[in-house]
């Protein structure tokens, strides 16, 4: 679902859904926040986090399989108006701007 006022989209592509499903044991009707965290002092400080979680301002959410994933308000300062996409690469959750 793209959100039109802060003109962000957030994807969970099937293979990144079958890794939650299978080694998270993401089931249908759960939901998974997407956060930003500090990781370091470095070039590139802040990244994203994920966990199960309840809304309580969602400002960006998508629907996979019955999955809600969504940001915060508070966190979406990250996106800077790009979309995300949730892939899945071997074992790990890896996340793409666009």
């Amino acid at each position: 679902m793209k959100n039109e006022v802060l003109d962000m989209e957030l994807t969970v592509t099937p293979s990144a859904l079958s890794c939650f499903k299978g080694e998270w044991g993401i089931a249908a009707g759960e939901t998974v926040r997407v956060f930003v965290r500090y990781v370091s002092g470095g070039e590139l400080p802040f990244a994203f986090g994920i966990t199960r979680d309840t809304p309580i301002d969602a400002a960006v959410t998508t629907v996979a399989d019955q999955v809600t994933f969504y940001m915060e308000s508070k966190d979406v300062w990250f996106l800077e108006g790009r979309s995300l996409r949730i892939d899945c690469l071997g074992e790990d959750i890896v996340f793409q701007f666009s």
